[in-house]
């Protein structure tokens, strides 16, 4: 689904990225792990094609995202850590912009709509302007944008951040359907301990370099996810 291959990103002369090699199979929700400035949230906007690079190739869906980024982007959903969304739109304007982007007709979009807001508890609030939700009604606002078209690669940047633990675990729920109707999802999150729960892979990366991926299960048959990352943030990378 996701196919990484010496992926590099320099900002001026500093390299946040180095030659990165990472492949996220259908049907596999992987945790990205590791430090504020690992490299991590460069590595999904890239993906997303937020950024560009300078060195190897980003495949989603077996395309590559720069020789057909409008096919690539109809499959994908990013979510990064803070959302900027239009606050001078309702919520309900917002969700029919992103319908409109993916060509939703009404029926779909409206049955999405409603059982998405339903969900995360903001269906009372659609009416309401963006600019007065809370941090995480915004989020969740984000995530339902996100979830609409049911894409097959899922990106988030910290997506828990800011949830209450209803939506934390319906959101868990979203990302699991994915993988199960054939899709992937690859998110970046410090909450280690959901991470070991939910993931069937961990990739970590540290100082731009990919230090470990593996099956979780397999990772952490003799250590917990928090004591493999440590013993890795305290080693040097090679």
């Amino acid at each position: 689904m996701l196919k990484i291959e010496n992926y590099t990103k320099h900002y001026g002369d500093f390299l946040a990225v180095d030659k990165l090699n990472l492949h996220v199979k259908p049907g596999t929700l992987v945790g990205f792990i590791g430090h504020n400035g690992a490299g991590k949230t460069t590595t999904l906007r890239s993906i997303a094609g937020i950024l560009d690079f300078d060195g190897g190739t980003i495949e989603i869906n077996g395309t590559d995202i720069e020789k057909d980024p409008i096919r690539v982007k109809s499959v994908t959903a990013f979510i990064p850590d803070n959302p900027e969304l239009y606050e001078f739109l309702t919520g309900a304007e917002y969700l029919d912009f992103i319908s409109d982007v993916y060509q939703l007709d009404d029926a779909v979009r409206q049955e999405r709509i409603h059982r998405y807001a339903r969900t995360f508890e903001i269906e009372s609030n659609l009416s309401d302007r963006v600019s007065s939700y809370s941090h995480g009604m915004k989020q969740k606002l984000a995530l339902i944008g996100a979830l609409i078209h049911e894409p097959k690669l899922m990106l988030l940047d910290e997506p828990f951040v800011g949830l209450d633990p209803i939506a934390a675990r319906s959101l868990r729920g979203y990302l699991r359907d994915i993988c199960d109707n054939g899709g992937a999802v690859l998110f970046s999150t410090h909450v280690l301990e959901v991470a070991q729960k939910i993931c069937d892979e961990i990739a970590i990366i540290k100082k731009g370099k990919l230090v470990v991926q593996g099956v979780t299960e397999e990772l952490t048959q003799k250590e917990s996810l928090e004591d493999i990352f440590v013993e890795l943030s305290q080693s040097e990378v090679v």
